[in-house]
């Protein structure tokens, strides 16, 4: 089962992968988590992107697609993958079929978690992080039990700088914007399976399990 999770910031992809990666056994891989784990491992490439990284640049293409054929190649993956914030423009689209191609698999789907921007506003400006222990809250839908003190070691919660309404609505509409041609791409492959993320999280799963479940039928 190889997929590609599309949907903006606090769409709930990181929730839903984990979820398949309980029932398929197959690993949820995240540019961030490629590139920490290539600079972990001092790979020649993980070197390249600790260098670009730490000179404040946006790591290129050219090297973002090596680090994730490196990464796709790897044994966990044999079963499967889930790709969460790549292919993030159509080049990079591309480069991931080509480097499938040559793996002798293909991309089975790309899942849009679809979320208007006032939702995506709501989830994300109520987030609060705990300052000791690092633990999520969400003032809806996991407030802590006394205002502003984590649950679980007494530290104040703050709200991130990225996680504030004007900076989220500005992610939110470059994201948009940006993978639109991936949306048309994966549309004209009859790729694309758009789900509704709004809905709360079981009944994302629901209707998620139905459309992998016909996929692996075929």
């Amino acid at each position: 089962m190889n997929l590609v999770f599309l949907g903006p910031p606090g769409a709930g992809k990181g929730t839903y992968a984990k979820r398949l990666v309980e029932k398929y056994n197959i690993p949820h891989i995240s540019t961030g988590d490629i590139f920490r784990e290539a600079i972990a491992k001092g790979t020649e490439l993980g070197k390249k992107v600790q260098d670009i990284v730490n000179s404040g640049n946006l790591v290129p293409d050219e090297l973002t697609n090596a680090l994730v054929e490196e990464r796709l190649r790897q044994p966990d993956c044999a079963n499967g993958f889930i790709l969460d914030g790549y292919p993030r423009t159509l080049n990079q689209a591309q480069a991931l079929d080509g480097m499938l191609s040559s793996m002798g698999k293909t991309l089975d789907a790309a899942i849009y978690f679809e979320v208007d921007e006032e939702t995506v506003v709501q989830r994300i400006s109520t987030r609060r992080v705990c300052s000791k222990c690092g633990k999520v809250y969400n003032l809806i839908t996991l407030p802590p039990k006394q205002d502003g003190i984590c649950d679980d070691c007494g530290g104040q919660l703050i709200q991130r700088e990225d996680d504030k309404e004007e900076v989220v609505r500005s992610r939110y509409r470059v994201y948009i914007e940006k993978t639109s041609p991936l949306i048309e791409y994966y549309r004209n492959q009859n790729k694309l399976f758009t789900l509704d993320g709004r809905k709360s999280v079981e009944e994302v799963m629901k209707m998620l399990f139905n459309i992998l479940g016909g996929i692996k039928k075929k």
